[in-house]
């Protein structure tokens, strides 16, 4: 089962790397199935925050802090309250919501080729972040709050390495109190630290190599498997 866990790490830390978000998608599922839910959802989020360093540093010279900032304290907001809000919030409600939004702007976007107004960016970083915190996974909100902003591809990585950052660290120091995790889980922690930076580097190879096309395909992509988790659930 390590192996396995591994293998879905690196899978996370690379879908992250390239497309901008999405590790989550992948590394809570696996965490989960080996571990149990409070832990693998912990368990991810300092693997996430750390995989985010890397990542950071791998597109700093992308890095625009101006345009995010209030999208990164929103989302730190939102996984506060999530983390908090764990074990008693059933996430239904918060599935149904997640994916009206994410179909209503598919949908906005193919029919008006209109962009999501900016004004809601703060609004979708905080839903982002709430539903993160609770569920291990922002679901798309992250990713559409940051479209809305209408960043270049490279900008966008490295403002989702930003706000990811935010909302990993906010929820583990959460989880770390609440003593979720112990010795045998940072052993974990240290076995991928050497998959984090080779994992990012090869998406960002990925992420420059592809066209607008290509890279609209993987947004998108990642964007359908969050909705197709949520049915799911």
């Amino acid at each position: 089962m390590e192996v396995i866990a591994l293998a879905g790490a690196f899978a996370a830390f690379l879908v992250s790397a390239a497309a901008g978000l999405g590790g989550s998608l992948v590394l809570v599922p696996v965490l989960i199935l080996a571990l149990d839910t409070k832990t693998g959802i912990a368990l991810a989020a300092i693997l996430l925050a750390g995989n985010n360093v890397f990542k950071i540093i791998a597109y700093r010279k992308t890095i625009a802090l101006r345009p995010v900032a209030l999208v990164i304290a929103l989302t730190m907001l939102g996984a506060a309250a999530g983390a908090y809000l764990l074990l008693s919030i059933p996430p239904v409600a918060v599935d149904i919501v997640v994916i009206t939004c994410i179909v209503f702007t598919v949908l906005m976007e193919r029919t008006s080729g209109l962009h999501i107004n900016r004004l809601v960016a703060p609004l979708l970083a905080f839903g982002g972040g709430l539903f993160s915190g609770f569920s291990g996974t922002s679901g798309p909100m992250k990713g559409l709050a940051l479209r809305a902003l209408s960043l270049e591809r490279f900008y966008l990585v490295g403002a989702a390495s930003c706000v990811s950052l935010a909302g990993d660290l906010t929820k583990s120091m959460i989880f770390w109190e609440s003593s979720l995790l112990s010795g045998r889980h940072g052993q974990f922690l240290l076995l991928c630290l050497p998959l984090m930076p080779l994992a990012t580097y090869l998406g960002r190879f990925v992420n420059r190599r592809a066209g607008e096309r290509a890279y609209a395909i993987l947004f998108w992509g990642v964007m359908a498997g969050y909705a197709t988790r949520l049915v799911l659930n």
